[in-house]
């Protein structure tokens, strides 16, 4: 009870101190991100804008970790948010919306992409988003670092708002040297602290070096110690309880100015930045299972991350997602549960009614310096090692593409040319694969249906009537071509068309229009297209055995056999080729020894002798002959009827189908010779008559009748060995 309690209270203060630090990396950066997006709006909405950020880190720490599953998980306002919030804010700014109304449209909008990322969850949409390529999210995140970096230029260097990065970096008449060395010892401290000590986190760090920059360099200038009108900080909060319940019900007062085609408008950025958000904080999950051996529930994650933006945009705080960096410093910092999760929201909610004051002289230029870091760390340079190998040329230029949509039309679009080029990759990875997973000719393949030896030199020498393709992958408009050209040579004098479609993951309305081509060219001589281990459950739910009966593929006509699996179609196939069925077989009549082909050419006075030997035994259908782990001292033959012999598979609770037995031949001989105990089941499938030579038998014949003894185990060698070279055969056909 007390090692119980103990460890308990350990997961509590590692919750605290993970929460903690994780607080001091979030509040820094949900500041900045939240000065970014207002200040595009005017100078004078700065402080909102830092209120927006604080308030989205409170309310996305107490609701969003504890509805979600995954632990250690820290959710802040994040660059994507960022990037389309700012965005979208500029572009309401050049339409001449009011501020005023531009502030609702921002809450409106976080509130909709919560209300997405809800739909997306209760979808299950979440198990699909983090599958989306790689290339897709690398160009995604480096177009977001980008127009972070370029939004934060013009702050960093002091310039008025409004002015664009490019003309900023012209125009060295406009800088303001304070604010550029605030911002630049900032972004150096930030860069060079985790060289130092990891203890405390580079963005705090960083900040503080900021602000003992500004208050060192407004000791030669008292106007940089007055609040009012001074562009280079935040500006005033109104940190108090007060003030930031005028912040959350002030703007839903004006709400219903807000028009229904105004809220339509939303909805595309709406979908955008709820993807992102989704994505950063998937990635950020699937990060963490990996650090920690856990597994997150996506969908259940989404919900949460929708009632957490929900529940920001009510407050008047920004949208936010699963935060990497303060995620891996709450985990490094000793966060157990999700209850450093909302750590994190209190201890942020905390700060800012104690620091609102103080949060109101932070440098706009110190916190530029830590966007820009933070837009740097989000440029995936290592994708320019595909620029080295011809086989990824093209991934890269699809990173390049949605970078250069992004930063030179919008994020929107660029999640569109996302999603065009995920199709495209998909199609061309089906494309470079092969539908064609072997093809092999039936005198290779042979059923699992033992067969006599003159039988098997039968079925040898019309092996050309038939071919087996097993195909994988997806069968659809794209690989068509591919699999008529597999197709095409067969069509002309094979008699059986198999199709094994056991490994295939899809099929579309085009490959079944292709083969129902293939199907009316073989019955048109006559011939069959056989299906085998058709998919009834696949990943995506269809069953294809429904779906080739309603496009009437295999309904159509007495040309197209349907089995379930590789085996029974080959052993059909091989009856047809015999002349042999089951319903013939069931009527001829039991053999009598000098029948059975092992004792063919044998003296008929040396078979009495045998016959004396032998007992005579009846097997009911689904009757067992033998089990596994009996003894091995009975040879069997077969005069009726079939026997098949399973393997016991892992657990015990099914058997695996190795061969089969029927009529005039005999089995349980390896076991027989060597006398050792049944490695398998032998299991009659039809009424069955049988020989059996016991051991003691054979021991006896073999005093009496020592040729005779000689002969049987030499025939039975001689058909083992024979058994041997075919399996042999089909072993090397499927290595080709």
């Amino acid at each position: 009870m007390e090692l119980a309690i103990k460890f308990r209270n350990d997961k509590l203060v590692g919750d605290f101190w993970g929460g903690a630090a994780a607080m001091l990396v979030a509040l820094p950066s949900a500041i900045a991100f939240g000065v970014t997006i207002y200040a595009a709006i005017g100078p004078a909405y700065a402080g909102l804008g830092a209120l927006a950020g604080i308030l989205g880190a409170t309310a996305l720490g107490l609701v969003s970790p504890a509805l979600g599953g995954t632990n250690r998980l820290i959710t802040a306002p994040c660059a994507p948010a960022a990037a389309v919030l700012s965005a979208f804010a500029i572009e309401l700014v050049h339409s001449g919306v009011a501020p005023a109304s531009i502030v609702l449209m921002l809450t409106a909008l976080g509130l909709v992409s919560g209300l997405v990322q809800l739909m997306l969850g209760f979808m299950g949409i979440g198990s699909l988003i983090k599958y989306i390529p790689f290339p897709v999210v690398s160009g995604y995140l480096t177009g977001v670092g980008l127009i972070i970096i370029g939004s934060q230029i013009p702050k960093f260097l002091g310039v008025a708002s409004g002015t664009t990065w490019w003309r900023a970096l012209i125009s060295p008449e406009l800088w303001r040297w304070e604010s550029a060395l605030v911002g630049a010892v900032t972004a150096a401290v930030m860069i060079i602290a985790p060289l130092v000590t990891r203890v405390v986190p580079a963005a705090i760090l960083g900040l503080l070096a900021g602000i003992v920059t500004y208050f060192g360099i407004a000791t030669t200038d008292e106007a940089l110690l007055v609040m009012q009108g001074n562009k280079l900080i935040i500006g005033p909060l109104g940190g108090t309880a007060a003030s930031m319940l005028d912040a959350i019900t002030g703007r839903w007062q004006e709400i219903g100015e807000l028009k229904l085609s105004q809220i339509g408008g939303l909805l595309g950025t709406a979908f955008t930045l709820a993807v992102l958000l989704s994505i950063d904080t998937l990635k950020t999950a699937v990060v963490l299972d990996a650090l920690t051996r856990g597994r997150h529930d996506s969908n259940r994650e989404l919900i949460a991350q929708g009632l957490g933006n929900v529940a920001s945009a009510c407050a008047g705080g920004m949208p936010g997602a699963g935060q990497m960096g303060a995620t891996l410093v709450n985990l490094a910092s000793g966060g157990q549960t999700r209850a450093s999760g909302v750590v994190e929201g209190v201890l942020a909610l905390i700060a800012f009614l104690a620091l609102g004051s103080f949060i109101a002289w932070i440098p706009v230029g110190a916190l530029a310096g830590i966007l820009i870091v933070v837009g740097f760390r989000m440029i995936d340079r290592q994708s320019l090692h595909l620029l080295e190998s011809p086989w990824t040329m093209l991934d890269f230029i699809v990173i390049v593409a949605v970078v250069a949509v992004a930063v030179g039309y919008s994020l929107i679009a660029a999640s569109a040319v996302g999603v065009a080029l995920a199709m495209f990759l998909f199609i061309r990875e089906q494309l470079s694969s092969t539908v064609i997973r072997s093809k092999i000719d039936g005198g290779s393949r042979f059923s699992k249906r033992v067969r006599l030896r003159q039988h098997m030199e039968t079925l040898e020498q019309n092996g050309g009537q038939t071919v087996i393709l097993e195909l994988q992958g997806s069968l659809f408009f794209g690989t068509k071509d591919q699999l008529y050209k597999a197709l095409e040579p067969e069509l002309r004098d094979r008699k059986y068309v198999v199709l094994d479609l056991r490994r295939v993951q899809s099929v579309d309305v085009t490959a079944v229009h292709l083969l129902s081509q293939v199907r009316d060219s073989l019955s048109a001589r006559d011939a069959y297209l056989v299906f085998s281990s058709l998919p009834q459950n696949l990943p995506n739910g269809r069953n294809i055995a429904e779906f080739f009966d309603q496009m009437e593929l295999t309904t159509t006509t007495e040309h197209v056999k349907v089995f379930a699996g590789l085996d029974d179609a080959v052993e059909w196939i091989e009856d047809q080729i015999l002349g042999e069925s089951q319903v013939q077989l069931a009527d001829l009549p039991a053999l009598e020894v000098h029948d059975l082909e092992i004792f063919k050419d044998r003296k008929e006075e040396t078979l009495i002798d045998l016959v004396e030997c032998l007992d005579r035994r009846s097997v009911a259908k689904e009757e067992k002959v033998y089990s596994f782990g009996d003894p091995g001292n009975e040879l069997y033959l077969i005069r009726k009827g079939a026997v098949r012999i399973t393997l016991p598979m892992a657990g015990g609770s099914s058997r695996y189908h190795t061969l089969t037995y029927g009529r005039g031949d005999f089995f349980g001989g390896m076991a027989f010779l060597s006398q050792m105990t049944r490695l398998n089941d032998a299991t009659a499938i039809e009424d069955t008559e049988l020989f059996v030579l016991r051991r003691e038998q054979f021991e006896r014949l073999r005093e009496e009748h020592k040729r005779l003894a000689v002969q049987i185990v030499e025939a039975v060698a001689k058909v083992l060995a024979l058994r041997l070279r075919y399996a042999d055969k089909e072993l090397l056909a499927l290595q080709e």
